[in-house]
């Protein structure tokens, strides 16, 4: 990132890895030996009134803000920083914590951190179809026998032989009735099968295929591999 560019972004919004804001330029910090910008000062947390420090290394300008390669929460958990000047113990507790190479390290090389997308797979629970248990009414015919009782008039004579008196000849008729039984039929409901629906689980196995970013590094100039 030029220097001329990064001074016309204060006020910029600074992005995580993820896109999701962490807070606003608000300073830079300079390299007191080469005056190289080495740090973005942005104000987090309520009302911005924590200050940390971003590495303007691997900084990339994301639209109309500052884009770095590390997390919200881990940049709101770097040191916060109250005074105007950086110390050479906060400035190598900083690069330590970003896991980058600066001043102090020793050797006097500097590093760059390589990061890459991994892909992790999850499940979700989803409804992948409906079983229906649907009870309908139907009419079939049903025969059944049944025994019925009926009466039936039989005559029955008895001898007598006795006088009578006052007894007029003529015509008489009686009757006896007759019984007899018919079907009468009730209908009621009795419960005989109890149906219900049970699920079962089973495990296969989908490949999922999707595309991750990986940062490549590359040096330029002359270098000496060790």
């Amino acid at each position: 990132m030029q220097m001329e560019q990064l001074q016309q972004m204060r006020g910029a919004p600074v992005l995580d890895s993820t896109g999701d804001q962490i807070g606003k330029v608000e300073e830079i910090f300079y390299d007191a030996d080469g005056g190289h910008p080495e740090w973005i000062g942005l104000g987090t947390g309520f009302l911005g009134t924590k200050r940390v420090l971003v590495p303007v290394q691997s900084a990339q300008v994301q639209g109309d803000g500052i884009q770095v390669p590390f997390e919200k929460d881990h940049v709101k958990g770097a040191p916060d920083i109250d005074e105007d000047e950086i110390s050479e113990e906060t400035e190598r507790e900083l690069y330590a914590y970003y896991g980058l190479g600066g001043r102090g390290d020793g050797d006097g090389g500097q590093t760059v951190t390589r990061h890459e997308e991994e892909l992790a797979v999850g499940t979700q629970q989803v409804e992948t179809g409906r079983a229906r248990l649907h009870k309908w009414v139907e009419t079939e015919p049903v025969a059944l026998d049944v025994e019925l009782r009926q009466e039936t008039a039989r005559v029955t004579r008895e001898p007598v032989d006795e006088p009578v008196s006052d007894a007029e000849l003529g015509e008489d008729e009686i009757h006896v009735p007759l019984h007899g039984e018919r079907p009468v039929v009730q209908k009621r409901t009795v419960a005989k099968e109890r149906v219900g629906i049970e699920t079962d689980v089973t495990t296969d196995r989908e490949t999922v295929e999707d595309e991750v970013r990986k940062e490549r590094v590359e040096v330029d100039g002359e270098t000496e591999t060790r």
